[in-house]
């Protein structure tokens, strides 16, 4: 087998959907391709667009979801469709489909990662977590990302694996994934990478754990919410730690202080979206009682950024692709400060495609705040 793979990349500001899907198709050119990712703004008419990208694509393989902002070869948009094509004998990859999520069972992850290694094994002959990596889409407003991960990765192991929730911009109506000709809620898909190219799974954010820590004393994880910190109602006790009346809470100030867990010494984002009306605190993640969490502070997000990739170039070179998953929390803060385009470009110049989700996967941890993504390396790409 060839390790040569062939990268096209996309992307449309068409405001109709069916001429949208049409430019990315044509830029990404014929047949041969491992497979397909499409990201598309969710104010398309997804029925349309399903149909589309069905009968554009026919049988080629097809993944995608909608989106709370698209990372294209042109910068950073919003209200777009980008995509990417991975062909060539250097890369394989299967899909596998999990429907049912607000009733997963404690199988399903395990009998769907048996499946699709089990789908790459027929294909390979010779799958490891040395030339594996895994990629996770999730209906965004599912709330079960940890469910479904955890369950995962009994089966997965050493199989490093990111992924992001699919988004819906700002509005929190409906999310979805696009597999086998249409748009579907209620869905994650689990696609397996192999390649004999290097490959390096990585996560950045740009915050760092103060020394405010607070432990959740009485919690609901089902519904994502703290009920209790320290004993007091959660709202209440998270503004004194901070130094601030309750009523001085905002989602600004949530979104600048929001709370770390460590595992090991690897702090994961947690990101709170509101303060209820009985002071409990509604956040991204499920967090259970007894979980110490610690406030964390923003630093320079361009910086935080820089370094990161410059950490992907030292381990596997100048990378050929990087896909990746970033948070609408992260997109929201670089409009607010005016760094959009600066993002944006250095997306560009690392060969980002992906897009800004409501929540992000790494390994066996659904995250906040975070960047998450594969880079691939360049030794025997061509773009």
């Amino acid at each position: 087998m060839s390790d040569d793979i062939v990268i096209r990349k996309a992307a449309s500001r068409a405001s109709d959907a069916a001429t949208a899907i049409r430019q990315v198709h044509d830029a990404l050119g014929g047949g041969g391709s491992a497979l397909t990712i499409l990201y598309c703004a969710p104010t398309y008419d997804l029925e349309v667009l399903g149909r589309e990208i069905a009968t554009l694509f026919g049988d080629r393989p097809v993944i995608g979801c909608t989106t709370a902002g698209e990372i294209t070869p042109i910068g950073y948009l919003e209200g777009s469709i980008t995509g990417v094509s991975i062909g060539g004998d250097g890369l394989k990859a299967t899909t596998t489909a999990i429907d049912g999520l607000k009733n997963l069972s404690l199988t399903q992850g395990d009998e769907a990662a048996k499946k699709a290694r089990a789908a790459l094994r027929d294909i390979t002959g010779d799958p490891s977590s040395t030339n594996i990596f895994g990629f996770l889409l999730v209906d965004g407003l599912s709330m079960r990302e940890e469910s479904l991960i955890n369950s995962l990765y009994h089966t997965l192991g050493s199989i490093q694996l990111f992924g992001g929730s699919a988004g819906d911009g700002t509005r929190f109506n409906r999310t979805a994934v696009y597999y086998q000709g249409k748009f579907s809620s209620d869905r994650a898909l689990l696609t397996l990478f192999h390649t004999k190219l290097p490959f390096h799974v990585f996560k950045t954010e740009h915050f760092v754990p103060t020394d405010m820590k607070m432990v959740v004393t009485a919690a609901d994880p089902d519904r994502r919410t703290v009920i209790e910190i320290n004993g007091e109602p959660a709202g209440r006790e998270y503004a004194r730690v901070l130094g601030l009346e309750v009523d001085k809470l905002t989602p600004f100030i949530f979104a600048r202080n929001p709370v770390v867990v460590s595992v090991g010494n690897t702090p994961y984002v947690r990101a709170i979206q509101k303060m209820n009306d009985d002071e409990s605190i509604q956040f991204a993640c499920a967090i259970d009682e007894g979980i110490v969490l610690t406030v964390a502070r923003g630093v320079d997000m361009v910086s935080n950024l820089e370094e990161a990739f410059a950490a992907v170039r030292a381990r596997i070179g100048e990378p050929s692709l990087v896909l990746g998953c970033d948070c609408i929390l992260r997109f929201l803060e670089a409009q607010d400060l005016g760094i959009r385009d600066r993002i944006g470009e250095i997306m560009m110049r690392n060969n980002v495609v992906g897009f800004a989700t409501y929540g992000e996967q790494y390994n066996a941890m659904h995250v906040n705040q975070t960047f998450t993504g594969v880079a691939l390396g360049s030794s025997r790409a061509r773009v």
